[in-house]
């Protein structure tokens, strides 16, 4: 498993998400995706993220007298774990949010940069609802979700397919008073 200060670095956050949804990139696809991430950069973070197990090179061929590989994300080794979250300090999880919250602000500016948006049509949208439940009732929603996205999440990309950045928070609020 990758640490948090391995995933949480903006740069390689980006990367990151650049490969979920079941995606195989080579360095100059990814270059053209992060366009605003200098090149020495990209290679730079690429790697560590290889080192780290992170990126796995799938495929390698020769282009112009250079390597050119391929990569694809190790899922399992993309997450930070519930043991690596059970300690961290109340600093570390506030930076670890601040990361995410971030990371999506970044994606929402790419967003709202595209020449043609329409927030209607593209399906763009955030809320937040308020929920009551017990520990039961919220194991059972955690378990119906993820059997509800488990399926979409294992879609490959084709003709026709875009990829959709689906972020969840959970928070606990306050208890019902009786």
């Amino acid at each position: 498993m990758a640490s948090a200060d391995l995933l949480l670095h903006p740069v390689r956050l980006r990367i990151v998400q650049a490969f979920l949804g079941d995606r195989a990139l080579t360095t100059g696809q990814l270059a053209a995706e992060l366009a605003d991430v200098p090149h020495a950069t990209l290679y730079r973070q690429v790697a560590r993220l290889v080192e780290a197990g992170v990126l796995q090179v799938v495929a390698e061929q020769s282009v112009r007298g250079a390597t050119e590989r391929t990569y694809v994300l190790r899922t399992s080794a993309a997450q930070i774990t519930a043991d690596q979250v059970a300690t961290m300090s109340r600093a570390d999880m506030r930076q670890a949010f601040l990361a995410f919250v971030a990371s999506l602000l970044g994606d929402v500016d790419r967003y709202l940069a595209r020449d043609e948006i329409d927030p209607i049509r593209d399906q763009a949208s955030f809320r937040l609802a308020g929920l009551w439940l017990d520990d039961d009732e919220f194991a059972t929603l955690l378990r119906d979700l993820l059997r509800v996205l488990q399926p979409a999440a294992a879609n490959p990309p084709r003709a026709g397919r875009k990829r959709r950045i689906l972020a969840t928070v959970l928070l606990p609020g306050e208890e019902a008073s009786s």
